[in-house]
């Protein structure tokens, strides 16, 4: 919920924000201002630039942004979770990679993030021509410095989310009032890379650290332009799919590696900025859904959230989560994610982590929990149940901020890519270890041995980042850049067989599940994890389908959600298409 930054005005500019919207400015910006100001009274001072850099912030959030679509509709279907219900041109056409080039739900976004990159451009041009900025107090100066930061990072963002999703898109780096031609051509994804990572280089030195901010992690501090630019040093140096239909991976990968690595290490050196909190579920429980501070600063940076509205408000816990019936103390809401079978037995029965990602209930109007099988369990991180219901936006729009980058993730890059350059060292165990020995807190015997070998080793990162990750929308990206994401998929599916006829690794997952209520409560009879002794309920027990579940409903076929990942290509589904208005607008110039 948003608490640095009060909900204003968005300062109006008077010209056609972007490209793309042949219908005109006023239905791309989308916004009623109460009055218009000049671009230079916009940033005669720094109330009037932070003013513009808000208006900038909250392009992130909203419907359109990290409230719904961009983080709970473009990373699935994959090996982890699925978007519910049957096949749709929508979110679920999304899902499953029958990516129609009339669905909304691609062209909407794409030009929302064109509109927050607009925005940015136009404050990083401003702003450090401002008068103050060379002229002004100490105090004016470095304010107007941080600013300036602030804006190269969350174009950064943006453009990094067009290029994840859509490969080789138009890099406009210039505002729009000094284009001649707003349908610019395509840009080489590297080339953008580079100049993002470059920006975010400059903005370092901007910005201050969480601790010299005094503020809690909605707005962008050095942590933060360290993590995103590791971040996108690791995609420029991972697989993408090119214009040859290959997934391919440039020569020069390693230096983009060495860029992620050093920056890592530099964050890892900062423990009093940022550190893991030493319980994962606190992370979510006591600390986000209750809109409360994390002294560890595990969240790096999360999108703000606010308002009640769905321009600047999230559906966290409302989409996602544990379903929740309408008439219940909580409101209604969850469900719009899937947690596959195969993810739930891909957590040990000690990894703390399973139970936080992962949810095997739903909630009563008499607020009594309800079990799900096994084919219809959520995901966790984001639960009505976990929040203060004392607080307001308890219906559509919850408040819950989106986390885009965790230290966590800081951890696990540094592992991946100091084993890329100089295989599994010391440090590089070190970091992944720390990430393991809290989900097994408590129980960091039983974790297994780490490899020693550079293969396993990075075996293991991709597992690790599997378990870690669950339903933060970082899972497919990380299988295209390791070009893992179809062989992933087809493993999935075969996992899911073999869950369904209790073979290989699967042999000991029961048929049933028998259990009953202690008060609004569940509490269970038998193992997740080996067969019961029978297959009628106990008496004063229920029984629910569990393996059978998966007999009945195929998850791994049509007949149930049309399949996971059921339209998926390899070497085309990788990517988003354009959709077919914004291939009209650009009269040829843009090339699937």
């Amino acid at each position: 919920m948003k608490n640095i930054f009060k909900k204003l005005t968005i300062l109006s500019i008077p010209f056609c924000i972007t490209m793309l919207m042949v219908s005109g400015c006023k239905e791309y910006l989308d916004v009623q201002p109460k009055s218009q100001i000049s671009i230079s009274d916009a940033f005669a001072n720094v109330a009037n630039a932070t003013n513009a850099v808000i208006g900038v912030y909250d392009e992130l959030m909203g419907d359109n942004g990290y409230g719904i679509r961009i983080n709970m509709y473009y990373p699935y279907d994959s090996d982890e979770m699925i978007v519910s219900g049957n096949l749709d041109n929508g979110r679920r056409g999304i899902g499953r990679y029958q990516l129609l080039l009339t669905n909304t739900d691609i062209r909407n976004q794409f030009l929302h993030l064109y509109r927050g990159s607009e925005k940015a451009n136009l404050c990083i041009e401003q702003i450090p021509q401002m008068a103050l900025y060379a002229n002004g107090t100490d105090a004016e100066k470095k304010e107007l410095r941080r600013l300036h930061g602030e804006v190269l990072t969350l174009r950064a963002q943006f453009m990094f989310e067009l290029i994840r999703n859509w490969g080789d898109v138009p890099a406009p780096f210039v505002p729009a009032y000094k284009q001649t031609d707003l349908f610019i051509e395509q840009a080489n994804r590297d080339e953008t890379y580079a100049k993002l990572i470059e920006d975010l280089k400059t903005a370092t030195d901007l910005v201050p650290w969480r601790t010299e901010a005094g503020a809690r992690n909605e707005r962008v501090t050095k942590g933060a332009v360290k993590a995103l630019r590791a971040k996108l040093a690791l995609f420029r140096g991972g697989y993408a799919l090119r214009s040859n239909g290959k997934m391919e991976r440039n020569a020069d990968y390693q230096a983009y590696y060495k860029i992620a690595r050093d920056e890592c290490a530099d964050l890892m050196a900062k423990r009093g900025e940022h550190t893991l909190n030493p319980v994962f579920e606190d992370i979510w429980k006591r600390y986000l859904s209750a809109f409360q501070y994390d002294p560890f600063g595990e969240i790096i940076f999360e999108v703000g959230a606010g308002g009640s509205n769905s321009t600047s408000d999230s559906r966290m816990a409302n989409y996602n989560g544990p379903s929740v019936n309408a008439a219940s103390r909580y409101g209604t809401g969850g469900g719009g994610l899937l947690v596959l079978p195969n993810y739930f037995y891909a957590f040990d029965s000690v990894d703390t982590r399973r139970d936080v990602t992962t949810t095997l209930y739903s909630i009563a109007a008499t607020n009594v929990k309800a079990p799900r099988r096994l084919g219809e369990i959520t995901d966790g991180k984001f639960r009505k149940v976990w929040r203060n219901t004392l607080l307001p936006g308890t219906g559509l729009n919850p408040g819950y901020n989106w986390p885009l980058i965790r230290f966590s993730d800081v951890l696990l890059m540094f592992a991946e890519t100091e084993n890329e350059l100089n295989g599994p060292t010391a440090a590089a165990i070190a970091a992944f270890e720390e990430v393991r020995k809290r989900a097994y807190k408590g129980n960091e015997s039983k974790m297994g041995k780490t490899p020693t070998d550079k293969a396993g080793f990075f075996d293991a990162i991709v597992n690790e980042r599997y378990l870690e990750f669950g339903s933060e929308g970082i899972r497919k990206f990380d299988l295209i850049r390791w070009n893992l994401l179809a062989q992933k998929i087809a493993e999935t599916r075969q996992k899911i067989q073999d869950i369904r006829d209790a073979k290989g690794a699967y042999a000991n997952v029961p048929q049933y599940i028998f259990w009953r209520n202690n008060g609004e409560e569940i509490q269970w009879q038998n193992s997740f994890y080996k067969p019961a002794a029978t297959t009628t309920a106990p008496a004063g027990w229920n029984r629910l389908d569990w393996r059978q579940h998966l007999t009945g409903n195929l998850i791994d076929g049509v007949q149930l959600h049309a399949g996971i990942a059921r339209f998926f290509v390899a070497g085309k589904s990788e990517l988003f298409p354009f959709d077919q208005a914004t291939i009209d607008a650009y009269l040829g110039k843009l090339k699937q």
